[in-house]
């Protein structure tokens, strides 16, 4: 037997049940507890000493144990408050196929209802409170849109239900919740005052009628309506027992617990005996009470009969059945038929009538309307056990369904936490072209949401606990993307190569962002378009290679003149004179000897560079070094040259003429003592403007050829542009 502990927290009293429920759906209460507040501690059903209410729960709880011999760790409770909130929506779940429902299967149908009645709430809010869901009911189900009873077991397509929804204020839960830890106790279960009473007072065959329940405490007085087989709506009003006692404080000069007891005498006796603030003795008609309480009866009366025309929709009821110490003032129910167009006899007191099915182990307690609502609390928990447990997500306290299978994950979204902030954000990415293909380079990443449960480090898989404080600091998104020109491939490992006074010499493409050169150091932002231009200009070659063009002297580009200006495509030859050659800054240590091949390739910039100026130092160093002094044995009146600079004498030399067949044709060349390939373009007409892009072949005797290859005496050569 697993008993359940339901707490009724009250304006003016705790009353703690202890109970089971047998299989034949009795409930056996074991044990049961009142206590009253010390003092005013819950004004209209809300709390407000939450130390003072926590020591009278306390109270309670030593007492019931002491009762049971048991220890009491988990408590059932019911809230109540002025500002209730009730929404009532449909929703629908969809079966891929045909399926048997399921209980987990209503549970989530219950929860989506939760879901959108809160969603709902929040558009219509207009107040400074946050609401929490603290209970609701099915008015009806649909199955494959067919009004059911029940869904269970059934085989659907499709499910619904129409449900109500009922929300308080925030720091009323928050109260609750308070007082209850503070007593040692965690919350298993909590609903609605309202909801509590009428599983008792109002059993499922007699909803099919429209009744009003009508549980008037000290503080508030609860309202529910039942029609149609459902309970269609709940209310609530702050007036209730305590505006009684408060009116008798007045009149017969007593304090408030002595009007609390002048008002309990008065139900259960013709006379009633107290003591004033002057520790005066009186005893008095209990009519003489009536008749000061008489004006607050009638306001209450009203009061609840607006209230039940409002949720009924604007009219009477069939019946009230009333619960609760408060109603049982004389007169009360009498004024509420009056006011409801009923007559007397449909306006009743429940009490031991409705608590047919409620055993009590305790000999000395008497069924009476003031326990229906703790009796109801009790059975409200197997209604709704192991369904939802409660935790508190960042400091808001929210309610999941419960399938054993929940982690801190979906608490978050259960919160409304936002998903991308569970995990680490990439900085800020750069989206680009690149010739024409679109490229995306990603931010760094951020680093992940930080989650604590119970103040403890967890991460978002980690399993919930029932009342866990749960606390998730958003992830953070890293650095946004960075990307230079310079990391680009296109820039790195894509060249162009040019014929440069009969050597080979290979250069960078390079790049054009949005329409303009950048440098290799650019950083490119989002939406640039790159494209890598295919040639140079002269001017662009020579300062690739660091050498300064003696502009007094012509300049040739594929054997046509040419200015500093002049396009020069992949495979171009270029003939100059240059002043300088190379520049001081050369450390040989940085170069290898390398040996000149057709497909020689520089892997970047830097190294290109390097190879040419290595090239163009191995050429004149040579020569340098054949005619080179030794230091030490200069004229004392000379200076030693550098290697690089030094000036180059060309050699005299005798003339040569060689016929070679270009094109099947003969040509004669003359005026040189040697010749190389491309000596060819000044004497045949080939029009090297008409490569557009194109590059040249070179064949000499059935083989590529290089243009600085030197030509030999009947050699056949073939000339002609060919696709890159």
């Amino acid at each position: 037997m697993n008993n359940v502990f339901g707490l009724d927290i009250g304006t003016r009293n705790v009353v703690g049940t202890v109970g089971y429920q047998t299989d034949d759906k009795e409930f056996v209460v074991t044990a049961q507890y009142v206590r009253e507040h010390e003092t005013r501690a819950m004004l209209d059903g809300q709390i407000h000493d939450i130390g003072r209410v926590a020591k009278t729960i306390k109270e309670v709880k030593d007492e019931l144990e002491k009762q049971t011999g048991q220890p009491l760790e988990e408590v059932c409770i019911a809230a109540a408050g002025r500002v209730l909130k009730t929404v009532t929506t449909h929703v629908e779940y969809e079966y891929a196929q045909e399926s048997v429902v399921t209980g987990e299967d209503v549970h989530t149908l219950d929860l989506l209802g939760i879901e959108k009645a809160q969603e709902a709430l929040k558009e219509v809010n207009d107040t400074s409170y946050k609401f929490y869901c603290v209970g609701y009911s099915t008015v009806k189900f649909f199955l494959n849109d067919e009004v059911f009873i029940s869904l269970e077991g059934h085989k659907a397509n499709k499910i619904g239900e129409d449900i109500i929804v009922t929300f308080l204020p925030e720091d009323v839960v928050d109260g609750l919740y308070a007082a209850v830890g503070q007593a040692g106790l965690s919350v298993a279960n909590m609903t609605l005052e309202p909801i509590a009473a009428i599983n008792v007072a109002i059993p499922e065959n007699y909803r099919m009628l429209n009744i009003a329940l009508v549980d008037v405490g000290a503080g508030t007085s609860d309202i529910s309506i039942t029609r149609d087989g459902s309970i269609i709506a709940y209310g609530m009003i702050p007036h209730a027992g305590d505006e009684l006692t408060e009116v008798i404080v007045q009149h017969f000069l007593v304090d408030f617990n002595m009007a609390e007891s002048i008002k309990l005498q008065s139900t259960t006796s013709d006379t009633v005996t107290y003591k004033d603030i002057m520790s005066i003795e009186h005893t008095i008609p209990a009519k003489d009470v009536w008749d000061v309480a008489a004006p607050v009866v009638d306001n209450i009366a009203q009061e609840v009969s607006a209230k039940i025309r409002e949720l009924n929709g604007d009219k009477t009821v069939s019946a009230c059945f009333v619960v609760g110490g408060g109603g049982k003032i004389h007169g009360f129910t009498e004024k509420l038929a009056e006011d409801l167009d009923l007559p007397e006899e449909r306006v009743a007191l429940r009490g031991e009538e409705v608590l047919g099915d409620v055993t009590f182990e305790q000999e000395d307690i008497k069924k009476d309307p003031l326990l229906v609502t703790p009796i109801g609390i009790c059975l409200n928990y197997y209604d709704q056990r192991n369904n939802f447990i409660m935790v508190r997500f960042n400091g808001e306290r929210i309610k999941l369904y419960d399938n054993n299978r929940l982690t801190i994950v979906d608490a978050a979204l259960q919160a409304g936490f936002p998903n991308d902030e569970l995990f680490p954000k990439r900085g800020t990415p750069i989206n680009f072209t690149v010739n024409g293909v679109a490229r995306l380079v990603r931010g760094e990443a951020g680093e992940g949401a930080v989650v604590t449960m119970n103040g403890k480090p967890a991460s978002i898989n980690t399993p919930l606990e029932p009342n866990s404080e749960i606390i998730i600091e958003p992830s953070t998104a890293g650095e946004a993307a960075e990307y230079k020109i310079s990391q680009l491939d296109e820039y790195n490992h894509s060249v162009i190569t040019f014929i440069i006074n009969g050597r080979k010499v290979s250069c960078p493409r390079f790049v054009q962002v949005n329409g303009e050169l950048e440098p290799e150091d650019y950083s490119i932002r989002e939406n640039d378009v790159i494209e890598t231009r295919n040639y140079y200009t002269v001017r662009q070659i020579a300062q690739f290679m660091d050498l300064v063009i003696d502009t007094d002297q012509m300049i040739f580009v594929n054997n046509e003149e040419a200015d500093l200006d002049t396009l020069v495509y992949e495979n171009f030859s270029v003939e100059w004179k240059t002043d300088e050659y190379g520049v001081a800054r050369i450390d040989n240590n940085n170069y290898n000897d390398t040996q000149e091949s057709d497909n020689t390739v520089a892997r970047t910039s830097e190294q290109m560079m390097n190879q040419v100026l290595d090239e163009l130092h191995d050429d004149f160093a040579k020569e340098a070094e054949a005619s080179a002094v030794p230091e030490n044995e200069l004229p004392e009146n000379e200076l030693p040259k550098n290697d690089i600079q030094e000036e180059i004498q060309e050699e005299d030399s005798s003339e040569n003429t060689i016929t070679v067949i270009v094109n099947g044709e003969p040509v004669e060349l003359s005026g040189k003592d040697t010749y190389i390939f491309v000596d060819i373009f000044t004497h045949i007409s080939f029009d090297l403007q008409a490569g557009k892009g194109r590059a040249i072949a070179t064949v000499i005797n059935g083989r590529d050829a290089q243009f600085s290859e030197e030509l030999h005496e009947g050699d056949k050569i073939e000339l002609y542009w060919k696709e890159n």
